[in-house]
């Protein structure tokens, strides 16, 4: 066979039906086989956007996303995306075609060091030696993202492409992963035994082992409170009493008060990464005592973050079931108050919903006094600005059954960490510690493409939706309809937020005046849809699920919203300056 073919071949016996790029030469004769083999190439309009689609589609599907490009400028404007799948542990493999091998060296046309670009944000890096080795180094690129749980890359000279082999194509290797060695988990089962008021911390690891199940039996063995990680609102269902939310940036409060009394915390499937577990709310809520036990399939996350009593390396749903299984017959300390536990569980719980019900915007008193004086400056058809957090509440109220949601990078965002619940696993995805805009509209995409029966809707700020609304295009063209709701506050309110309060409201390059990107959209050929009611909030999400179920049709909610702002984004890394300029501001 040709090395496309043994190329094309690999792909197909892992599996691969979709991938996300924009056409080149670079890989052209590999491309005219792809339709024969069953697999679609839905060509993006950028591949950033292709990168981000990839991310998305590995995620919803538990399959690899597959991302390829031009070599050079193509490739390299995929490193922010794959990126960002690193720190999601997404099992995407980005194909990189290169300059030809006698070309390599002399600064030809689109020639790069292509390695070195990913070798931060990758589990694997293969680079294809000979069109003889096209099969092997394929395969060990898509075995090595399952195992590695990460991206991988595969570098491939373009003339390889080209000549007559001989090869085998490799049969696809799958890890079995175990539960952890037997002593370190019978060390966690007779701390849980003991333990007074223990707390289950499910994470992405959670998610990934398809372990909801087994992580309700250990909680419910226990009648232990659960929160989510960081981000993983999917990570254990919204519906059941012991969940609690999530920790971290604009979290739950019961989630917070609850862990700070924890005298035992499973750490299930997370690196307890360091971003997931700053003070919030005013409370420090990390509990300074507490015996820590740490599943986690990558023994390096073992301890890294936090000091922990004990480390297990094992698989989230296996170990789950093995500390079930050693608990089930042991009379526990912490049975005896476990309806007192439950109680509490549900007062705590009731009151954080009733102080985001009353919630109706921020406290800050600089937010207080945009509000009033955008009350004065414009309003729509009647309507006014509105606040992002009842909005935000509105939308939560009208999501449909089997959602999945995507969240960008910014201030009413993360302020959405609050409202965002899911009874239903692989349905929340975002950025993570990479914190890249332009990241939801994109990877809302293609988790459309990996599962097209569910509802789909991504949430971005105008900043972040400047970089990516033109992958509107990819949706119209290709017929993957979404819904996009845009807050549409005129400004970079994260970044705002600091100069604030760390820089006496001296605003630098933060404002973000714009056109309509409802009248956008509408240009583009998808629907759009301007909010500036907050009656109109749920009726408008609930038209646009329906124009996306129903009727294939791509929608962009914009949401007319208040310049308040939240908590700063970075308290944890900013400090207040002296400045010369303060020492004279009455000449200023």
């Amino acid at each position: 066979m040709t090395p496309s073919e043994a190329f094309v071949e690999t792909m197909v016996a892992n599996g691969v039906s979709e991938m996300f790029g924009i056409m080149g030469s670079a890989f052209m004769d590999a491309m005219d086989i792809f339709a024969p083999a069953g697999i679609r190439l839905i060509p993006v309009v950028h591949e950033q956007g292709a990168g981000h689609m990839a991310d998305g589609y590995a995620r919803v599907s538990g399959r690899h996303g597959v991302v390829i490009g031009q070599n050079g400028p193509g490739i390299s404007n995929c490193v922010t995306a794959i990126a960002a799948a690193y720190w999601a542990h997404s099992p995407v493999v980005i194909v990189t075609p290169e300059a030809g091998t006698m070309g390599i060296g002399l600064g030809g046309f689109q020639e790069a060091k292509q390695l070195p670009m990913f070798q931060e944000f990758t589990k694997y890096q293969g680079h294809v030696t000979h069109p003889a080795r096209m099969a092997e180094f394929t395969g060990r690129c898509f075995d090595r993202a399952m195992a590695e749980m990460g991206p991988t890359q595969l570098n491939i000279p373009r003339d390889y492409f080209y000549g007559q082999i001989k090869t085998e194509i490799p049969r696809p290797q799958r890890l079995d992963r175990g539960a952890g060695g037997e002593e370190r988990l019978n060390e966690a089962a007779e701390l849980l035994a003991q333990a007074k008021f223990p707390v289950i911390i499910s994470g992405g690891g959670v998610v990934m082992a398809d372990a909801i199940e087994e992580c309700k039996a250990l909680a419910e063995r226990l009648g232990a409170p659960v929160v989510n990680s960081y981000l993983h609102n999917d990570s254990f269902p919204a519906n059941h009493p012991l969940w609690c939310g999530p920790l971290g940036y604009q979290g739950s409060k019961a989630a917070m008060k609850l862990l700070a009394q924890a005298d035992v915390v499973v750490a299930l499937g997370s690196r307890l990464g360091p971003f997931g577990t700053l003070p919030q709310h005013g409370l420090d809520y990390w509990p300074k005592n507490a015996k820590i036990i740490q599943i986690d399939a990558d023994h390096k996350m073992l301890g890294l973050v936090k000091k922990i009593s004990v480390g297990i390396c094992g698989d989230a749903k296996a170990a789950a079931v093995a500390l079930s299984q050693r608990l089930a017959q042991r009379t526990l300390v912490c049975d005896a108050t476990r309806a007192a536990r439950a109680d509490q569980i549900a007062t705590e719980k009731a009151a954080w919903e009733k102080e985001l019900d009353d919630w109706t915007h921020e406290r800050d008193p600089y937010s207080l006094d945009m509000i009033e004086e955008q009350k004065q400056e414009r309003t729509f058809n009647g309507g006014e600005y509105l606040h992002p957090r009842q909005v935000l509440r509105e939308l939560e109220k009208a999501m449909p059954e089997d959602v999945m949601v995507s969240t960008d990078i910014g201030n009413i965002n993360s302020v959405a960490n609050s409202y965002l619940r899911f009874n239903k696993p692989r349905s929340f995805f975002a950025a993570m510690s990479w914190g890249n805009c332009g990241y939801a509209f994109p990877t809302i995409i293609g988790a459309k493409v990996a599962a097209p029966h569910r509802p789909a809707i991504s949430y971005a700020g105008d900043g972040a939706w400047g970089m990516s609304l033109m992958e509107t295009l990819t949706c119209v063209r290709h017929n993957i309809p979404v819904t996009a709701v845009v807050f549409h506050n005129r400004q970079w309110g994260a970044e705002k937020k600091n100069q604030v309060d760390f820089y006496n409201r001296r605003f630098v390059a933060g404002e973000l005046e714009s056109p309509s990107f409802a009248n956008i959209a509408r240009a583009m050929g998808a629907e759009g849809i301007v909010v500036d009611r907050l009656e109109d909030v749920g009726p408008a999400l609930k038209k646009a699920i329906d124009l996306q179920m129903n009727h294939g049709k791509t929608t962009i909610i914009e949401i007319m919203c208040t310049r308040e702002l939240g908590d700063p984004f970075r308290r944890d890394a900013l400090s207040k300056p002296v400045r010369m300029l303060d020492k004279y501001k009455d000449y200023v």
